[in-house]
Protein backbone atom coordinates (compact mmCIF):
# COMPACT_ATOMS: atom_id res chain seq x y z
CA UNK A 1 0.00 0.00 0.00
CA UNK A 2 1.34 3.53 -1.11
CA UNK A 3 1.88 5.76 2.24
CA UNK A 4 -0.71 8.21 0.48
CA UNK A 5 -3.23 5.86 0.84
CA UNK A 6 -2.04 4.57 4.24
CA UNK A 7 -4.26 7.01 6.18
CA UNK A 8 -7.14 8.01 7.30
CA UNK A 9 -8.60 10.53 4.64
CA UNK A 10 -11.50 12.05 3.08
CA UNK A 11 -12.01 13.85 0.06
CA UNK A 12 -14.42 15.30 -2.88
CA UNK A 13 -15.31 14.22 -6.75
CA UNK A 14 -15.95 16.91 -8.19
CA UNK A 15 -14.37 17.65 -12.04
CA UNK A 16 -12.84 20.84 -12.84
CA UNK A 17 -15.26 21.52 -15.46
CA UNK A 18 -18.02 21.23 -12.69
CA UNK A 19 -16.31 24.58 -10.65
CA UNK A 20 -18.16 28.17 -10.87
CA UNK A 21 -17.39 30.87 -13.15
CA UNK A 22 -18.02 32.90 -16.32
CA UNK A 23 -17.22 30.75 -18.46
CA UNK A 24 -19.01 27.89 -20.49
CA UNK A 25 -17.81 25.85 -18.25
CA UNK A 26 -15.54 25.41 -15.27
CA UNK A 27 -11.36 25.74 -15.57
CA UNK A 28 -7.97 26.38 -13.88
CA UNK A 29 -8.71 29.58 -12.61
CA UNK A 30 -9.64 31.14 -9.50
CA UNK A 31 -12.49 29.16 -8.47
CA UNK A 32 -10.07 26.22 -8.64
CA UNK A 33 -7.76 27.78 -6.31
CA UNK A 34 -11.09 28.51 -4.04
CA UNK A 35 -12.14 24.93 -4.00
CA UNK A 36 -8.71 24.05 -2.40
CA UNK A 37 -9.15 26.59 -0.10
CA UNK A 38 -12.86 25.31 0.65
CA UNK A 39 -11.08 21.67 1.28
CA UNK A 40 -8.19 22.74 3.15
CA UNK A 41 -10.73 24.69 6.07
CA UNK A 42 -12.71 21.65 5.99
CA UNK A 43 -9.98 19.31 7.08
CA UNK A 44 -10.42 16.90 3.42
CA UNK A 45 -6.75 16.15 1.86
CA UNK A 46 -8.15 14.70 -1.54
CA UNK A 47 -9.78 16.31 -4.26
CA UNK A 48 -10.84 13.94 -7.15
CA UNK A 49 -11.38 14.85 -10.69
CA UNK A 50 -12.20 12.86 -13.81
CA UNK A 51 -9.38 12.69 -16.98
CA UNK A 52 -8.34 16.07 -17.73
CA UNK A 53 -8.27 15.10 -21.81
CA UNK A 54 -9.17 16.91 -25.03
CA UNK A 55 -12.89 15.50 -25.22
CA UNK A 56 -14.58 15.27 -28.54
CA UNK A 57 -17.97 17.56 -29.45
CA UNK A 58 -19.46 15.11 -27.22
CA UNK A 59 -17.38 16.04 -23.84
CA UNK A 60 -16.75 12.69 -22.57
CA UNK A 61 -13.75 12.98 -20.44
CA UNK A 62 -13.73 9.18 -21.18
CA UNK A 63 -13.03 9.85 -24.95
CA UNK A 64 -10.21 11.86 -26.06
CA UNK A 65 -8.09 13.30 -28.96
CA UNK A 66 -4.68 12.23 -26.77
CA UNK A 67 -4.15 10.01 -24.00
CA UNK A 68 -1.61 13.15 -23.07
CA UNK A 69 -2.81 15.98 -23.98
CA UNK A 70 -4.45 18.23 -21.84
CA UNK A 71 -7.80 19.90 -22.30
CA UNK A 72 -7.40 23.33 -23.69
CA UNK A 73 -10.96 24.49 -22.83
CA UNK A 74 -9.64 24.15 -19.35
CA UNK A 75 -7.29 26.94 -19.82
CA UNK A 76 -7.98 30.40 -17.37
CA UNK A 77 -8.13 33.50 -20.21
CA UNK A 78 -7.36 35.36 -17.18
CA UNK A 79 -4.53 34.08 -16.12
CA UNK A 80 -3.11 34.42 -19.73
CA UNK A 81 -4.20 38.65 -19.35
CA UNK A 82 -2.26 38.66 -15.95
CA UNK A 83 1.16 37.15 -17.14
CA UNK A 84 1.02 39.75 -20.07
CA UNK A 85 0.56 37.42 -23.16
CA UNK A 86 -3.28 38.68 -23.55
CA UNK A 87 -4.44 42.30 -23.78
CA UNK A 88 -7.70 42.52 -21.68
CA UNK A 89 -8.92 44.84 -24.89
CA UNK A 90 -8.72 41.15 -26.93
CA UNK A 91 -10.99 39.58 -24.18
CA UNK A 92 -14.26 38.48 -25.64
CA UNK A 93 -17.09 36.74 -23.95
CA UNK A 94 -15.84 33.06 -23.36
CA UNK A 95 -19.37 31.96 -24.73
CA UNK A 96 -17.94 29.12 -26.56
CA UNK A 97 -14.65 26.57 -26.83
CA UNK A 98 -13.84 28.68 -30.02
CA UNK A 99 -14.11 32.02 -28.39
CA UNK A 100 -11.58 30.43 -26.00
CA UNK A 101 -9.42 29.14 -28.77
CA UNK A 102 -9.64 32.22 -30.31
CA UNK A 103 -7.97 34.59 -26.70
CA UNK A 104 -5.60 31.71 -26.71
CA UNK A 105 -3.89 31.72 -30.35
CA UNK A 106 -4.03 35.76 -29.49
CA UNK A 107 -2.30 35.04 -26.72
CA UNK A 108 0.14 32.78 -28.27
CA UNK A 109 0.84 35.74 -30.47
CA UNK A 110 1.35 38.00 -27.27
CA UNK A 111 3.98 35.22 -25.95
CA UNK A 112 5.77 35.62 -29.11
CA UNK A 113 5.94 39.22 -28.93
CA UNK A 114 6.37 40.17 -25.03
CA UNK A 115 7.10 36.90 -23.38
CA UNK A 116 10.12 36.95 -20.70
CA UNK A 117 13.02 35.21 -22.40
CA UNK A 118 13.07 32.62 -19.18
CA UNK A 119 9.40 31.96 -20.09
CA UNK A 120 10.61 31.26 -23.63
CA UNK A 121 13.11 28.98 -22.63
CA UNK A 122 10.69 27.05 -20.54
CA UNK A 123 8.20 26.53 -23.59
CA UNK A 124 10.96 25.24 -25.45
CA UNK A 125 12.15 22.75 -22.68
CA UNK A 126 8.48 21.60 -22.55
CA UNK A 127 8.48 20.95 -26.40
CA UNK A 128 11.70 19.38 -25.86
CA UNK A 129 10.56 17.11 -22.36
CA UNK A 130 6.70 15.86 -24.43
CA UNK A 131 8.17 15.77 -27.54
CA UNK A 132 7.70 11.68 -27.57
CA UNK A 133 3.68 12.99 -27.85
CA UNK A 134 3.49 16.66 -28.29
CA UNK A 135 4.97 16.13 -31.52
CA UNK A 136 2.66 13.85 -33.16
CA UNK A 137 -0.06 15.47 -31.21
CA UNK A 138 0.59 18.62 -32.48
CA UNK A 139 0.61 17.80 -36.03
CA UNK A 140 -2.42 15.34 -35.65
CA UNK A 141 -4.77 18.56 -34.61
CA UNK A 142 -3.65 20.20 -36.95
CA UNK A 143 -4.10 18.10 -39.58
CA UNK A 144 -7.70 16.99 -38.31
CA UNK A 145 -8.76 21.00 -38.59
CA UNK A 146 -7.24 21.01 -42.13
CA UNK A 147 -9.75 18.13 -42.79
CA UNK A 148 -12.69 19.74 -41.22
CA UNK A 149 -12.98 17.75 -37.61
CA UNK A 150 -13.03 14.42 -39.68
CA UNK A 151 -11.60 11.28 -37.82
CA UNK A 152 -8.32 10.50 -39.28
CA UNK A 153 -9.38 7.15 -41.01
CA UNK A 154 -11.58 9.59 -43.56
CA UNK A 155 -8.44 11.45 -44.53
CA UNK A 156 -6.18 11.60 -48.11
CA UNK A 157 -4.33 8.51 -47.91
CA UNK A 158 -0.98 9.25 -47.85
CA UNK A 159 -1.97 11.53 -44.24
CA UNK A 160 -4.15 8.49 -42.98
CA UNK A 161 -1.13 6.03 -43.85
CA UNK A 162 1.86 8.67 -42.39
CA UNK A 163 3.15 8.66 -45.71
CA UNK A 164 6.76 9.74 -44.68
CA UNK A 165 7.34 12.47 -47.05
CA UNK A 166 3.78 13.55 -47.16
CA UNK A 167 4.11 13.85 -43.25
CA UNK A 168 7.47 15.93 -43.22
CA UNK A 169 6.24 18.38 -45.69
CA UNK A 170 2.92 18.83 -43.53
CA UNK A 171 5.17 19.05 -40.33
CA UNK A 172 7.11 21.46 -42.03
CA UNK A 173 3.70 23.72 -43.70
CA UNK A 174 1.72 23.50 -40.81
CA UNK A 175 4.77 24.99 -38.20
CA UNK A 176 2.74 27.71 -37.38
CA UNK A 177 0.21 26.10 -36.13
CA UNK A 178 1.86 23.31 -34.96
CA UNK A 179 3.50 25.80 -32.78
CA UNK A 180 0.42 27.29 -31.59
CA UNK A 181 -1.22 23.95 -30.59
CA UNK A 182 2.19 23.37 -28.68
CA UNK A 183 1.73 26.45 -26.65
CA UNK A 184 -1.56 25.76 -26.19
CA UNK A 185 -0.35 22.34 -24.21
CA UNK A 186 2.23 24.27 -22.19
CA UNK A 187 -0.44 26.55 -21.32
CA UNK A 188 -2.81 23.97 -20.26
CA UNK A 189 0.13 22.29 -18.03
CA UNK A 190 2.21 25.37 -16.51
CA UNK A 191 -1.73 26.41 -15.51
CA UNK A 192 -2.59 22.52 -13.71
CA UNK A 193 0.84 22.41 -12.15
CA UNK A 194 0.40 25.69 -10.36
CA UNK A 195 -2.68 24.29 -9.38
CA UNK A 196 -1.30 21.35 -8.31
CA UNK A 197 1.88 22.98 -6.30
CA UNK A 198 -0.56 24.99 -4.56
CA UNK A 199 -2.81 22.23 -3.28
CA UNK A 200 -0.31 20.04 -2.36
CA UNK A 201 1.32 23.14 -0.33
CA UNK A 202 -2.12 22.79 1.76
CA UNK A 203 -2.02 19.31 1.84
CA UNK A 204 -4.81 18.78 -0.52
CA UNK A 205 -4.25 15.65 -2.85
CA UNK A 206 -5.10 15.35 -6.77
CA UNK A 207 -6.58 12.31 -7.49
CA UNK A 208 -6.83 11.50 -11.33
CA UNK A 209 -8.56 9.27 -13.29
CA UNK A 210 -6.90 7.37 -16.77
CA UNK A 211 -9.47 5.79 -18.86
CA UNK A 212 -7.91 1.92 -19.64
CA UNK A 213 -8.76 2.47 -23.00
CA UNK A 214 -8.40 5.53 -25.75
CA UNK A 215 -10.60 6.84 -28.48
CA UNK A 216 -10.03 5.20 -31.96
CA UNK A 217 -10.14 9.23 -33.31
CA UNK A 218 -7.16 10.07 -31.26
CA UNK A 219 -2.87 11.13 -32.19
CA UNK A 220 -2.43 7.42 -30.16
CA UNK A 221 -4.28 5.61 -32.28
CA UNK A 222 -3.20 7.30 -35.64
CA UNK A 223 0.99 7.35 -34.73
CA UNK A 224 0.71 4.35 -33.44
CA UNK A 225 -1.60 1.41 -34.98
CA UNK A 226 0.65 -1.54 -34.30
CA UNK A 227 -0.47 -0.80 -30.46
CA UNK A 228 -4.15 -1.29 -31.26
CA UNK A 229 -6.06 -4.00 -32.68
CA UNK A 230 -6.62 -2.95 -36.19
CA UNK A 231 -6.98 -4.53 -39.47
CA UNK A 232 -4.60 -3.22 -42.98
CA UNK A 233 -6.54 -0.40 -43.57
CA UNK A 234 -6.60 0.72 -39.93
CA UNK A 235 -10.56 -0.46 -39.26
CA UNK A 236 -11.22 -1.46 -35.97
CA UNK A 237 -12.81 -5.30 -36.12
CA UNK A 238 -13.50 -5.52 -32.29
CA UNK A 239 -14.33 -2.18 -30.50
CA UNK A 240 -14.71 -2.09 -26.33
CA UNK A 241 -17.57 -2.42 -23.60
CA UNK A 242 -19.15 -4.05 -21.04
CA UNK A 243 -22.04 -6.56 -21.73
CA UNK A 244 -25.32 -5.62 -19.83
CA UNK A 245 -25.28 -4.99 -15.85
CA UNK A 246 -26.51 -2.64 -13.46
CA UNK A 247 -26.57 0.21 -15.94
CA UNK A 248 -27.74 -0.88 -18.84
CA UNK A 249 -29.46 -3.95 -19.93
CA UNK A 250 -27.82 -3.94 -23.91
CA UNK A 251 -24.31 -3.45 -21.90
CA UNK A 252 -22.57 -0.33 -23.13
CA UNK A 253 -20.77 -0.31 -26.59
CA UNK A 254 -18.07 2.20 -25.82
CA UNK A 255 -16.39 2.34 -29.18
CA UNK A 256 -12.73 1.95 -28.41
CA UNK A 257 -10.44 0.00 -30.19
CA UNK A 258 -8.87 -2.79 -27.83
CA UNK A 259 -4.97 -3.02 -27.65
CA UNK A 260 -2.72 -5.53 -29.23
CA UNK A 261 -1.11 -6.90 -26.33
CA UNK A 262 1.37 -8.98 -27.93
CA UNK A 263 2.71 -5.76 -29.32
CA UNK A 264 3.05 -4.16 -26.15
CA UNK A 265 4.48 -7.26 -24.54
CA UNK A 266 7.15 -7.03 -27.19
CA UNK A 267 8.21 -3.79 -26.33
CA UNK A 268 8.10 -3.60 -23.21
CA UNK A 269 4.90 -1.79 -22.51
CA UNK A 270 6.59 1.35 -23.68
CA UNK A 271 3.60 3.53 -25.05
CA UNK A 272 1.90 2.23 -21.20
CA UNK A 273 4.61 3.57 -19.54
CA UNK A 274 4.92 6.66 -20.63
CA UNK A 275 1.42 6.97 -20.37
CA UNK A 276 1.69 6.23 -17.23
CA UNK A 277 4.63 9.05 -16.98
CA UNK A 278 2.43 11.52 -17.78
CA UNK A 279 -0.11 10.68 -15.38
CA UNK A 280 2.30 10.68 -12.68
CA UNK A 281 3.07 14.03 -13.25
CA UNK A 282 0.02 15.51 -12.86
CA UNK A 283 -1.95 13.36 -10.03
CA UNK A 284 -0.48 12.73 -6.79
CA UNK A 285 -3.08 9.49 -7.07
CA UNK A 286 -4.66 7.78 -9.89
CA UNK A 287 -7.11 5.64 -10.43
CA UNK A 288 -7.77 2.87 -13.66
CA UNK A 289 -10.94 3.27 -14.80
CA UNK A 290 -12.37 -0.15 -15.60
CA UNK A 291 -9.63 -2.25 -14.00
CA UNK A 292 -11.17 -5.81 -14.96
CA UNK A 293 -9.72 -4.78 -18.39
CA UNK A 294 -6.46 -5.62 -17.24
CA UNK A 295 -7.25 -9.40 -16.86
CA UNK A 296 -9.74 -9.71 -19.38
CA UNK A 297 -11.64 -7.11 -21.50
CA UNK A 298 -15.34 -7.52 -23.57
CA UNK A 299 -14.54 -7.77 -27.11
CA UNK A 300 -17.51 -6.80 -29.53
CA UNK A 301 -17.77 -7.13 -33.14
CA UNK A 302 -17.13 -3.68 -35.03
CA UNK A 303 -20.45 -3.78 -36.83
CA UNK A 304 -22.73 -5.00 -33.75
CA UNK A 305 -24.65 -2.67 -32.43
CA UNK A 306 -24.90 -3.14 -28.83
CA UNK A 307 -22.63 -5.00 -26.56
CA UNK A 308 -24.85 -7.86 -25.97
CA UNK A 309 -22.82 -10.05 -28.66
CA UNK A 310 -19.43 -9.76 -27.09
CA UNK A 311 -16.67 -11.78 -25.23
CA UNK A 312 -14.14 -11.97 -22.60
CA UNK A 313 -10.53 -11.48 -23.87
CA UNK A 314 -7.74 -12.18 -21.91
CA UNK A 315 -5.06 -9.17 -20.99
CA UNK A 316 -1.79 -9.83 -19.56
CA UNK A 317 -2.37 -7.31 -16.51
CA UNK A 318 0.24 -8.55 -14.01
CA UNK A 319 3.01 -8.07 -16.78
CA UNK A 320 2.07 -4.32 -17.50
CA UNK A 321 1.46 -3.81 -13.49
CA UNK A 322 4.25 -5.63 -12.93
CA UNK A 323 6.65 -2.75 -15.76
CA UNK A 324 5.17 -0.29 -14.02
CA UNK A 325 5.97 -0.94 -10.59
CA UNK A 326 9.24 -1.69 -11.96
CA UNK A 327 9.46 1.45 -13.96
CA UNK A 328 8.18 4.38 -11.19
CA UNK A 329 8.03 2.06 -7.32
CA UNK A 330 5.56 1.92 -5.52
CA UNK A 331 2.79 4.51 -6.91
CA UNK A 332 -0.65 5.29 -5.75
CA UNK A 333 -2.88 3.16 -7.95
CA UNK A 334 -6.64 2.56 -7.49
CA UNK A 335 -8.26 -0.15 -9.24
CA UNK A 336 -11.95 0.49 -10.22
CA UNK A 337 -13.09 -2.70 -9.92
CA UNK A 338 -16.93 -2.17 -9.93
CA UNK A 339 -19.24 -4.33 -12.52
CA UNK A 340 -18.20 -7.96 -13.37
CA UNK A 341 -15.39 -8.79 -10.76
CA UNK A 342 -14.01 -12.06 -10.98
CA UNK A 343 -11.32 -13.91 -8.55
CA UNK A 344 -8.77 -13.26 -11.15
CA UNK A 345 -9.51 -9.85 -11.50
CA UNK A 346 -9.71 -9.73 -7.00
CA UNK A 347 -6.27 -11.75 -7.35
CA UNK A 348 -4.72 -9.58 -9.58
CA UNK A 349 -6.13 -6.08 -7.73
CA UNK A 350 -5.04 -7.75 -4.54
CA UNK A 351 -1.21 -9.09 -5.26
CA UNK A 352 -0.16 -5.48 -6.56
CA UNK A 353 -1.57 -4.48 -3.04
CA UNK A 354 -4.17 -1.91 -4.94
CA UNK A 355 -7.29 -0.61 -3.00
CA UNK A 356 -10.72 -1.43 -4.49
CA UNK A 357 -13.74 0.53 -4.63
CA UNK A 358 -17.22 0.28 -2.23
CA UNK A 359 -19.69 2.58 -3.68
CA UNK A 360 -22.17 2.19 -0.85
CA UNK A 361 -25.47 3.04 -3.08
CA UNK A 362 -24.32 -0.81 -4.52
CA UNK A 363 -24.84 -1.99 -0.81
CA UNK A 364 -28.60 -2.55 -0.07
CA UNK A 365 -31.02 -4.73 -1.70
CA UNK A 366 -29.15 -7.79 -1.34
CA UNK A 367 -28.16 -9.99 1.26
CA UNK A 368 -25.85 -9.35 4.46
CA UNK A 369 -22.81 -10.84 2.78
CA UNK A 370 -22.87 -7.64 -0.06
CA UNK A 371 -19.35 -6.75 -0.40
CA UNK A 372 -20.71 -2.89 -0.70
CA UNK A 373 -21.63 -2.58 3.03
CA UNK A 374 -19.60 -1.37 5.21
CA UNK A 375 -19.54 -4.49 7.21
CA UNK A 376 -17.29 -6.02 4.78
CA UNK A 377 -14.69 -2.71 3.86
CA UNK A 378 -11.28 -3.58 4.09
CA UNK A 379 -8.63 -0.63 5.36
CA UNK A 380 -7.29 -0.62 1.51
CA UNK A 381 -10.12 0.59 -0.11
CA UNK A 382 -12.16 3.96 -1.19
CA UNK A 383 -15.53 4.13 -0.08
CA UNK A 384 -18.19 6.55 -2.40
CA UNK A 385 -21.69 7.05 -1.66
CA UNK A 386 -21.80 7.50 -5.37
CA UNK A 387 -19.51 7.70 -8.82
CA UNK A 388 -19.86 10.23 -11.76
CA UNK A 389 -22.15 7.41 -13.39
CA UNK A 390 -24.25 7.21 -10.22
CA UNK A 391 -28.09 8.84 -9.78
CA UNK A 392 -26.99 11.76 -6.92
CA UNK A 393 -27.67 10.26 -3.78
CA UNK A 394 -31.11 12.36 -2.95
CA UNK A 395 -32.18 11.36 -6.03
CA UNK A 396 -31.45 7.83 -5.53
CA UNK A 397 -32.99 7.63 -1.77
CA UNK A 398 -35.86 9.08 -3.65
CA UNK A 399 -36.20 5.87 -5.90
CA UNK A 400 -35.66 3.54 -3.06
CA UNK A 401 -38.87 1.07 -2.41
CA UNK A 402 -40.45 0.43 0.86
CA UNK A 403 -38.57 -2.54 1.62
CA UNK A 404 -35.58 -1.32 0.34
CA UNK A 405 -35.56 2.28 2.70
CA UNK A 406 -36.75 0.17 5.42
CA UNK A 407 -33.75 -2.19 4.87
CA UNK A 408 -31.35 1.12 4.84
CA UNK A 409 -32.63 3.32 7.40
CA UNK A 410 -32.21 0.04 9.95
CA UNK A 411 -28.69 -1.19 8.59
CA UNK A 412 -27.83 2.60 9.24
CA UNK A 413 -29.48 2.02 12.71
CA UNK A 414 -32.56 4.02 11.99
CA UNK A 415 -30.83 7.66 11.73
CA UNK A 416 -32.51 10.46 12.30
CA UNK A 417 -31.29 12.78 9.43
CA UNK A 418 -31.51 12.22 5.66
CA UNK A 419 -30.39 8.93 3.82
CA UNK A 420 -27.86 11.23 2.06
CA UNK A 421 -26.46 13.09 5.54
CA UNK A 422 -26.33 9.21 6.53
CA UNK A 423 -24.97 7.76 4.09
CA UNK A 424 -22.07 10.17 3.72
CA UNK A 425 -21.39 9.38 7.78
CA UNK A 426 -21.67 5.78 7.02
CA UNK A 427 -18.98 6.53 4.33
CA UNK A 428 -16.83 8.59 6.93
CA UNK A 429 -17.44 6.12 9.38
CA UNK A 430 -15.78 2.88 7.17
CA UNK A 431 -12.98 1.36 7.80
CA UNK A 432 -11.54 2.16 4.37
CA UNK A 433 -9.22 4.79 3.90
CA UNK A 434 -10.02 7.38 2.14
CA UNK A 435 -13.40 8.52 1.56
CA UNK A 436 -14.82 10.22 -1.57
CA UNK A 437 -18.01 12.28 -1.80
CA UNK A 438 -19.37 13.60 -4.77
CA UNK A 439 -20.07 16.98 -4.94
CA UNK A 440 -23.82 16.50 -5.93
CA UNK A 441 -24.02 14.91 -2.88
CA UNK A 442 -22.24 17.74 -0.38
CA UNK A 443 -25.05 19.63 -1.80
CA UNK A 444 -27.24 17.48 -1.42
CA UNK A 445 -28.67 17.42 -4.83
CA UNK A 446 -31.28 15.36 -6.94
CA UNK A 447 -31.26 13.41 -10.10
CA UNK A 448 -31.08 16.53 -12.36
CA UNK A 449 -28.03 17.49 -11.46
CA UNK A 450 -26.19 13.72 -12.21
CA UNK A 451 -22.84 13.99 -13.95
CA UNK A 452 -23.54 11.28 -16.53
CA UNK A 453 -26.40 8.20 -17.57
CA UNK A 454 -23.73 5.39 -18.91
CA UNK A 455 -24.83 4.38 -22.27
CA UNK A 456 -26.06 7.69 -23.71
CA UNK A 457 -24.15 10.41 -25.65
CA UNK A 458 -26.07 13.76 -24.83
CA UNK A 459 -26.63 15.80 -21.71
CA UNK A 460 -23.91 14.38 -19.95
CA UNK A 461 -20.77 16.29 -18.52
CA UNK A 462 -22.38 19.81 -18.13
CA UNK A 463 -23.04 19.84 -14.40
CA UNK A 464 -21.86 22.78 -12.57
CA UNK A 465 -22.34 24.00 -8.82
CA UNK A 466 -22.46 27.72 -7.36
CA UNK A 467 -20.92 29.17 -4.23
CA UNK A 468 -23.65 30.03 -2.93
CA UNK A 469 -25.07 26.41 -2.71
CA UNK A 470 -22.23 25.44 -0.68
CA UNK A 471 -23.47 27.22 2.54
CA UNK A 472 -21.92 27.60 5.65
CA UNK A 473 -23.54 25.66 7.80
CA UNK A 474 -23.02 22.43 4.61
CA UNK A 475 -19.40 23.50 5.04
CA UNK A 476 -19.85 23.32 8.94
CA UNK A 477 -21.51 19.79 9.13
CA UNK A 478 -18.84 18.29 6.81
CA UNK A 479 -15.84 19.93 8.79
CA UNK A 480 -17.22 18.36 12.01
CA UNK A 481 -17.89 14.69 10.38
CA UNK A 482 -14.14 15.13 9.34
CA UNK A 483 -13.01 15.79 12.72
CA UNK A 484 -15.50 13.14 14.46
CA UNK A 485 -14.44 10.18 12.16
CA UNK A 486 -11.09 10.96 12.38
CA UNK A 487 -10.55 12.10 8.85
CA UNK A 488 -8.32 14.85 9.23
Amino acid sequence: MNNLLNKRRAGILLHITSLPGTGEQGDLGQDAYYFVDFLKNSGLTVWQTLPLGMTHAEGSPYACLSAHAGNPSLINIDNLIKVGWLNVHDRVSEASKEDKSFLIRKAYQGFLARAEEHDKADFAHFCRAKAYWLDDFALFIALREEFGGQCWNQWPEPYKERDVRVIKEARKRLKDAIDCIKFEQYVFFRQWMELKAYANLRDVLLFGDIPIFVSYDSADVWANRDVFKLDDAGEMTVVAGVPPDYFSATGQRWGNPHYNWQTLIENGFDWWLKRMETLLEQFDIIRIDHFRGFEAAWEIPANEETAINGKWVKAPGKPLLQAIQDEFGQIPLVAEDLGIITPEVEELRDEFNLPGMKILQFAFGSGPDNPYLPDHHEKNSIVYTGTHDNDTTVGWADKLGDHERYHVYEYLGFPSTTLNCALIQAAFRSVANLAVIPMQDILELGTEHRMNIPGTCHGNWLWRFQWEQLTSERAEKLAHWVELYDRK
